[in-house]
C-alpha cells in the first residue's frame, strides 16, 4: 500500500524526558565519573515527530501522554518544532524519564535507563478516529507494545487506519523491551502493518539470524517493506523476500548516538509523504541520523539552528 505525496503524519507513542550524562571512560563504580548532564526533551515517538517535521512534513501530529509535572515544556518543545501535540495528562503519574549515559569516546556509545511513567500508560481511550482525518499516514512507536494499555490501543489504531487506507509503519524501539515481550508475540501483535523499521539488532533478535540482509529479508516476507537501520553501516530496504537496496551511510563524527534511529525514521517516513522511493526515503533517513548523532540530544535543531 502507498500513500500519494503530501498528507498528514500521525504519530503514537512516548514523551520522555531525557537526562543526558556524556561521561569519558569507563564509569568509576561505587564513586564519582566527571559528566556533563543536560535535561532534554526525547522519547521515541516524540523525536520521530520531531525529525518528520525538520525533514519537510508540513503537517505532523503526536499522540502522547505526559505527567502534569512536565507536560506545558513538552508541549513547548514540540510545537516549536512544529508538531502538532495532542497529549494526554496523566494525573496519576509523572511524565517518564530516561538517563542516557553517552560514551564520549569515538562510538558515543549510549546506555539507557528507562522510567516510562505515564508514556506506556497510553490507552484505547485515548485514542480517537478523528485523529486519521487528513492523515496519509500513521506511525506506532514499539513502546506501545510494552504495556498492557498500549497493547489494547494498537490493533484498534491498525483497524481504523486500515479502513481508511492509510498506511501504517512501526518503529520496534528497544531490542532490550523486545526480548521481554517475546519475538512471536511482537510479530502477531504487527501483523497488517505496511512497514517495519527495525535497528540491526531488532532485526537480528526478531528472525534468530545472525546476518542483518538476511533478516531484513526474512522480515520481508511478513511486512510488505523493512528497513534496517544499521548505523555507520546505512541501511537495508528489503520487500517480498529480498533485500531491494542497500543505502550507504553519510560520514559523521558522533556526540551522541541517541534518538539516531528515531532521526532515520522521521526523515524516512517525511521523504516517502513527499513521493520519495524507498531508497531516497531511506537515504534521507540516513542523512538524518548523520546529523541526529553530530548533536547532543535527540531532537532536531529548531528552524536557522
Amino acid at each position: 500500500m502507498t500513500a500519494g505525496p503530501g498528507g498528514a503524519l500521525l504519530v503514537v507513542g512516548d514523551v520522555v524526558t531525557d537526562v543526558v550524562a556524556r561521561h569519558r571512560g569507563p564509569l568509576a563504580v561505587g564513586t564519582d565519573t566527571s559528566a556533563s548532564i543536560r535535561r532534554l526533551p526525547g522519547g521515541a515517538g516524540a523525536n520521530v515527530a520531531c525529525w518528520a517535521a525538520h525533514g519537510g512534513c508540513r503537517d505532523v501530529r503526536l499522540l502522547g501522554r505526559v505527567g502534569s509535572d512536565a507536560a506545558d515544556w513538552h508541549r513547548r518543545e514540540l510545537t516549536a518544532l512544529g508538531v502538532r501535540a495532542h497529549l494526554v495528562v496523566d494525573a496519576s503519574a509523572p511524565t517518564g524519564t530516561v538517563i542516557c549515559l553517552v560514551d564520549t569516546g569515538a562510538s558515543a556509545e549510549r546506555t539507557f535507563l528507562t522510567d516510562s511513567g505515564a508514556s506506556l500508560r497510553l490507552e484505547l481511550g485515548d485514542w480517537s478516529d478523528a485523529l486519521l482525518d487528513g492523515v496519509a499516514r500513521l506511525h506506532l512507536s514499539g513502546y506501545l507494545l510494552f504495556s498492557e494499555p498500549g497493547r489494547a490501543l494498537v490493533p484498534v489504531a491498525l483497524a481504523a487506519a486500515r479502513g481508511r487506507g492509510v498506511p501504517v509503519s512501526v518503529d520496534p524501539a528497544s531490542a532490550g523491551f523486545l526480548t521481554g515481550l517475546g519475538v512471536d508475540r511482537f510479530l502477531d501483535l504487527i501483523e497488517g502493518v505496511d512497514v517495519l523499521l527495525p535497528s540491526r539488532d531488532e532485526a537480528c533478535l526478531l528472525t534468530g539470524l545472525p546476518d542483518p540482509a538476511d533478516a531484513a529479508a526474512k522480515l520481508s516476507r511478513q511486512v510488505p517493506l523493512v528497513v534496517v537501520k544499521q548505523g555507520a553501516e546505512g541501511a537495508l530496504v528489503a520487500r517480498s523476500g529480498a533485500v531491494s537496496a542497500r543505502v550507504p551511510a553519510v560520514p559523521a563524527t558522533p556526540r551522541d548516538s541517541t534518538g539516531a534511529g528515531d532521526a532515520f525514521t522521521g526523515a524516512f517516513l517525511a521523504a516517502l509523504l513527499a513521493g520519495a522511493t524507498d531508497e531516497e526515503a531511506a537515504a534521507a533517513g540516513c542523512r538524518a541520523g548523520a546529523r541526529s548523532v553530530e548533536r547532543v540530544g535527540a531532537r532536531p535543531p529548531r528552524r536557522g539552528g
